[in-house]
């Protein structure tokens, strides 16, 4: 072969090495360029997760049929989803902590259920601060809670009200249930402590209960306009009131 063809070969094939190696650049870069956010004008989806780099949970968009249910450090417990169209909240540890959910339907008879919730949950448990409207064609109630929770772990909580359900159905699963629900050492599983809102009767009402959930102080004006504080006993019973009744 001539040398001047073996010259004219070796050149073109530095020049495809250097192309290659050019382009071969060219694309590693762009693989790793960080891609510009995509922007949409609108989208139309079932569900949206967000999650962390780890692909821990932190917030779920849903529609009621792919909603979750709880979700406790990653695992699903309790019962299953498929009932709470709307935002779920996840703290750091991917357990539910808190949601915006809203539901309203017309009954076949005309009648109609409305109901909105955004709720904040104690740490490991359940809701602890709730800005709630309740509509029962008419009958309303709205306002914000707040409770104390058992410092337990509502996992645990559910695991034993699961094991007492899977008893046979009498006298004994329905005490067990009792005892389940009573207090542990002296304090209830929740208690209401604070309401501010209006309840079904058109009164505006803030009222205030001690650690048992019990009202013992009550701030109202009624439907007609009549302003009223009450103080309560243990048992509910009013025992001051101003203005004192005639």
């Amino acid at each position: 072969m001539p040398r001047s063809r073996i010259r004219r070969e070796i050149r073109v094939l530095k020049a495809y090495a250097l192309l290659t190696t050019v382009l071969l650049a060219v694309l590693t870069f762009a693989a790793f360029r960080r891609q510009p956010a995509q922007r949409f004008t609108e989208i139309t989806v079932e569900r949206i997760n967000v999650v962390e780099p780890d692909g821990t949970l932190r917030l779920v968009i849903a529609n009621r049929a792919r909603s979750p249910g709880p979700i406790y450090k990653g695992q699903p417990f309790g019962y299953p989803g498929g009932s709470r169209p709307g935002l779920i909240f996840f703290n750091d540890e991917g357990t539910e902590n808190g949601g915006l959910t809203f539901q309203g339907h017309r009954r076949p008879d005309g009648t109609y259920q409305a109901w909105t919730g955004l709720s904040f949950d104690q740490f490991d448990q359940d809701q602890v601060v709730m800005l709630q409207y309740m509509d029962d064609n008419g009958q309303r109630r709205m306002g914000l809670t707040i409770g104390d929770r058992i410092d337990m772990p509502i996992i645990d909580l559910v695991a034993e009200r699961d094991s007492i359900l899977a008893m046979p159905e009498g006298p004994a699963r329905d005490e067990a249930l009792r005892r389940w629900a009573e207090p542990r050492d002296g304090v209830p599983l929740y208690a209401q402590r604070v309401y501010v809102g209006r309840d079904v009767q058109r009164n505006a009402v803030v009222e205030l209960s001690d650690p048992d959930g019990r009202p013992r102080l009550r701030l109202r004006v009624d439907s007609l306009g009549t302003p009223a504080l009450e103080f309560l006993d243990a048992s509910g019973r009013v025992i001051a009131r101003l203005p004192q009744s005639p």
